[in-house]
């Protein structure tokens, strides 16, 4: 049985949580511009340190859960580096000093930099993104999304319930396998299992779609239960992350 435990509030709470998402995701995109345009592994590094930092402190993330969200991301930033090293073209270039030799494999001064610069890039971007998710709740989300940067509504609040959609395929998952046992059939995983995932999505969605026209939405202009305005954190978060970002950069100069 799948069970979901109770989000905790308190990074929604605080002053990074409260810094409008419209500002965070601006940022967190001017950074990966910035990451774009170097590989050298110093600006990636001091921007993941900043990110992590930023969520323990001001984002008042408990370390236990930012370790959790973290860890997959940082494996797999491990295993695109490796991969980028070893499978680089540069590797066949017998004219550039060989690094280290692993079975077939030849690595290469070049390849080894080329993909440590990725790998801490993809640990930068998974690290923005975690703060990010882990400080931002769905809801100001888009209501920040609507009212601050002008999306449209039907966009907007159409993928915020299909992000909360997906703790429903889970229990809808749960129900299906528990069916098939009730009927005396294995209740792993079967393809019809996935088939009858699919009606039931398509059905949701057709449900959500006659709620979202039932409410108006996309017809015209509509009242606002939190209304948001733009505040002195908006500012210092979005001016500090720039300036973080030019010290970052300014290393790679250096």
């Amino acid at each position: 049985m799948i069970v979901f435990a109770e989000p905790d509030e308190r990074p929604f709470l605080s002053p990074l949580g409260r810094t409008s998402p419209v500002v965070k995701l601006g940022l967190a995109i001017v950074w990966l511009i910035g990451l774009a345009l170097t590989l050298d592994p110093r600006p990636p590094l001091l921007l993941a340190a900043v990110a992590l930092g930023a969520g323990l402190t001001v984002g008042r993330i408990p370390p236990a859960r930012l370790a959790v969200g973290y860890a997959p991301l940082l494996g797999a930033a491990l295993g695109i580096g490796l991969f980028n090293a070893l499978f680089s073209g540069s590797n066949a270039d017998p004219a550039l000093a060989e690094l280290i030799r692993l079975g077939p494999f030849r690595v290469t001064e070049a390849a080894a930099a080329a993909g440590l610069g990725l790998g801490l890039r993809v640990v930068a971007i998974a690290a923005t993104g975690v703060v990010f998710g882990l400080t931002t709740d769905p809801t100001h989300f888009v209501d920040a999304l609507v009212v601050q940067a002008h999306l449209p509504e039907r966009f907007a609040y159409g993928a915020l319930a299909a992000y909360q959609a997906i703790p429903r395929l889970a229990d809808d998952l749960t129900t299906l396998r528990q069916a098939r046992r009730i009927r005396g059939l294995p209740g792993s995983w079967h393809p019809r299992i996935l088939v009858g995932l699919l009606v039931l999505a398509i059905r949701h969605a057709d449900r959500l779609a006659l709620a979202m026209d039932a409410r108006g939405f996309g017809l015209g202009r509509r009242t606002l239960y939190r209304p948001l305005t733009w505040g002195v954190a908006d500012l210092a978060v979005g001016v500090g992350g720039l300036a973080v970002l030019g010290v970052a950069l300014g290393l790679t100069i250096g």
